[in-house]
Formats: C-alpha cells, sequence, structure tokens
C-alpha cells in the first residue's frame, strides 16, 4: 500500500521536573532530509535518532524536534552565592546605601549567576525514547491516511487514461480512412497521371508508418503494470516514477502517428491525466 511523504506526529511526555515534547514533520523529497532540533544534553543520542528515522521513514524532508518545559523545581541556572558576597562587600567600601541595594547591584555584575550543565539520565531518555516510537508510529499513520487519499486519486485517473485509450481503439480504423482519403484528394488535385499499383504500395507503406497497434498494446500493459505496484505490500514512489516515464512515451508516440485531429483530442486528455499522475508521485513515499 503507497504511503505519502507528508506526516505529522507528536508526544508530549509529562515527567516529574519537565514537560517535553517530541515533533516530527515531514514532506516529500527526493531522499531523506533529516533536520534535528533538541537540548545540547540529548546531542549523543542524536546519532541514534538519524539511525531511526532513516530505518522507519525512509525518505522525505524530515523535521524532528525535542522542546522542554522545566516547572521550576529545578533550576540550570543558580545564585553563585560566594561571587555575589564579594560583590557586596566591594560595592559596600563604595557606596554607602542599604544592603538590598548593594544586592540589586551585585547580582547585575558578571559571574553572579552560574549555570550548571545538565548531565544525561539514561532512566530518562529511555521513557524519551519510547516517546519517539510512539510519534514514529502516528507519523506513519498520518503517511498511510494520507496514502489512501492518493491510491483512489491514481486509480482514477488510469481509469481515466484506459477509457481514453479505448476510444483511441475505436477511432483508429476511422483515421486511416481519413488519412487514406487525404492522400487520394492531394493526389486528385494534382491532376497527374500515377502508377496505380506503385501508389497503393506506397500507401501502405506510408500507412504502416502511422500504425499505433505496438503503441496501444505497450500503454495498456504499462497501465496494467501501475496498478499492480499501488498494490504492492511496499511504497515505492520511483517504481511508479518509472512507469509513468514508459506510459508518457507511449502516449507521446501515439500523438505524433496520429495525424488526426479526434485521436489527438484524446492524446492531449490522456497527457493532462497523467501530468497529474506525475505530479501527485512526486508524494509518494
Amino acid at each position: 500500500m503507497i504511503q505519502s511523504m507528508t506526516g505529522y506526529g507528536k508526544t508530549v511526555l509529562q515527567l516529574p521536573t519537565k514537560k517535553i515534547t517530541i515533533e516530527l514533520k515531514s514532506l516529500n523529497s527526493k531522499n531523506l532530509d533529516l533536520s534535528v532540533r533538541m537540548p545540547s544534553y540529548y546531542r549523543e543520542k542524536e546519532l541514534d535518532i538519524r539511525k531511526k528515522m532513516a530505518s522507519t521513514l525512509e525518505r522525505g524532508k524530515v523535521d524532528f524536534s525535542i522542546f522542554i518545559e522545566n516547572n521550576g523545581v529545578e533550576l540550570s541556572s543558580k545564585i553563585n552565592e560566594n561571587v555575589v558576597k564579594e560583590y557586596m562587600n566591594q560595592l559596600r567600601s563604595i557606596v554607602d546605601t542599604i544592603e538590598i541595594e548593594l544586592l540589586k547591584m551585585a547580582v547585575r555584575l558578571p559571574d553572579s549567576l552560574k549555570t550548571e550543565r545538565e548531565e544525561l539520565d539514561e532512566k530518562e531518555w529511555a521513557q524519551i525514547d519510547e516517546a519517539i516510537n510512539q510519534t514514529i508510529l502516528e507519523i506513519n499513520k498520518y503517511r498511510s491516511d494520507e496514502g489512501e487519499v492518493l491510491l483512489a486519486d491514481f486509480v482514477g485517473r488510469i481509469s481515466n487514461i484506459e477509457e481514453l485509450l479505448m476510444k483511441v481503439v475505436e477511432i483508429d480504423p476511422e483515421r486511416i480512412e481519413a488519412v487514406r482519403e487525404k492522400i487520394n484528394k492531394g493526389i486528385a488535385e494534382l491532376e497527374v497521371k500515377i502508377d496505380q499499383n506503385r501508389f497503393e504500395q506506397e500507401l501502405i507503406y506510408y500507412i504502416e508508418k502511422l500504425d499505433i497497434t505496438e503503441e496501444k498494446v505497450r500503454l495498456k500493459n504499462h497501465l496494467e503494470y501501475f496498478k499492480k505496484a499501488l498494490k504492492s505490500d511496499d511504497s515505492n514512489g520511483k517504481k511508479l516514477g518509472f512507469i509513468t516515464q514508459e506510459i508518457g512515451r507511449e502516449i507521446n508516440t501515439i500523438g505524433s502517428k496520429s495525424n488526426f485531429a479526434p485521436m489527438q483530442k484524446l492524446v492531449v486528455q490522456m497527457k493532462d491525466e497523467l501530468e497529474k499522475i506525475k505530479e501527485q508521485n512526486l508524494n509518494v513515499l
């Protein structure tokens, strides 16, 4: 079953001292283009995250984010008491004012606050890793749901091309007869004598050049192959892209050989349906 490369997943993990939000967003891309944003103390796990994303999401422009909201129980920045007291002592010798004013001045000076680097807690990370797995499940479900929409669109447009191909088959004898009449009319207008046997031979040779029997058969086979690929267990947008190229080649050849306005009109309609398929296929995983 096909999947879209467009997806979104979000998981919120509530821990005793913080709330952790994990988000995954993806759009279409030829390969995996992964962007990772998370606090510095989780950076040692970035390689593991990238491997996990590559094995589960495969392709797409993917944005992965971890957001932290502390609840205030633990603060990463603390007052550097020794430095502040020393500042106050020095200020006291310069300025004659109350203690609270000295404190206000001291805390504004350099190094009055110290930031403690938070270390990675492996037990905490195990919970985060499980939340990441849950987010991946969510984005893959989103991709599958979007894939069902794409599938319905593909099936409808392939069906339209098949119907147009049937009309091409129906009017093909009329096209050949129209070509024959056009040539005969042109010869008659020239008012010249011709060798009728030689003319018939040349006419047959010319009409054979316009024959589209092989193209009709190949186009029908390519359309069947495309439908079969849609039903495969895996989602392979690149494979579908290759098949659409072959479909386009046969449609173009029919158009170049048609030399008949009603058939050329059908060919234009087939091209229009195929272009819409190609456009949608860019989003298939």
